[in-house]
């Protein structure tokens, strides 16, 4: 798998870069957000994830992050020292497909970056079915992977999406923790867990329904529908 590594650090990048290329990757290095840009033309640039630093030298990597949505779907995984939970919702927000937390576990990088790469790679092989889920006025869109609240529509992530639709599937039905993660993130990976509770957040900011997923302590989560 091509990997775009995008970190101004030259010690960082090549210590990283020489561990991820001994496990299959091949990587590109971008040291500012603008040499990033650069090489993720859609047509040609075929990388499979993109780890963004958020502290690069020309401009913010959440900044950055906004612009790689808006010109291709590649995976984002967002790896910073700032590890507050209003940063990971904010993040998520403008696109990112997950956040690590420096320092973090070789392991754990590498476990995030196979859990993105496999959810990617399943979505390009699912096809699409002509299936409308309506909870009050909320609207999920399975075919075009659309989610709109009162006619809006509302920007999601890869994740937040397949979070949602996962708990529409069955209203007031609680689906544990362990069940989500492999569902969601296809993997049993026990980190993921904090990943999930931000992706949570992260819905319920977005929709403006706070009230619409429920946490059942010590289980997991359900999606309460709306009365009217």
């Amino acid at each position: 798998m091509r990997l775009l590594l995008v970190e101004d650090d030259n010690h960082v990048a090549a210590a990283l870069s020489a561990i991820l290329a001994r496990h299959g990757f091949d990587v590109t290095h971008a040291r500012s957000g603008e040499e990033a840009l650069q090489a993720l033309v859609p047509e040609v640039d075929g990388f499979g994830v993109v780890l963004l630093d958020l502290g690069l030298p020309d401009q913010d990597g959440y900044e950055v992050c906004g612009k790689i949505r808006k010109r291709t779907s590649t995976p984002v995984i967002m790896v910073t020292a700032r590890a507050d939970v209003r940063s990971r919702i904010h993040g998520l927000n403008l696109g990112a497909d997950d956040y690590v937390v420096k320092p973090y576990d070789t392991g754990e990088l590498l476990a995030r970056i196979h859990a993105v790469s496999r959810r990617t790679a399943h979505e390009d092989a699912t096809g699409s079915t002509e299936t409308v889920v309506r909870l009050g006025a909320v609207r999920i869109e399975l075919p075009t992977r659309q989610v709109s609240v009162d006619g809006s529509v509302v920007q999601l992530t890869r994740k937040e999406f397949d979070l949602l639709a996962l708990l529409a599937q069955r209203p007031g039905v609680v689906f544990r923790r362990e069940q989500i993660i492999s569902e969601v993130w296809r993997t049993s990976w026990e980190g993921t867990g904090r990943t999930l509770e931000v992706h949570v957040a992260s819905l319920r900011s977005k929709l403006h329904m706070p009230a619409l997923i429920e946490t059942v302590r010590g289980v997991g989560y359900r999606l309460v529908a709306p009365t009217a």
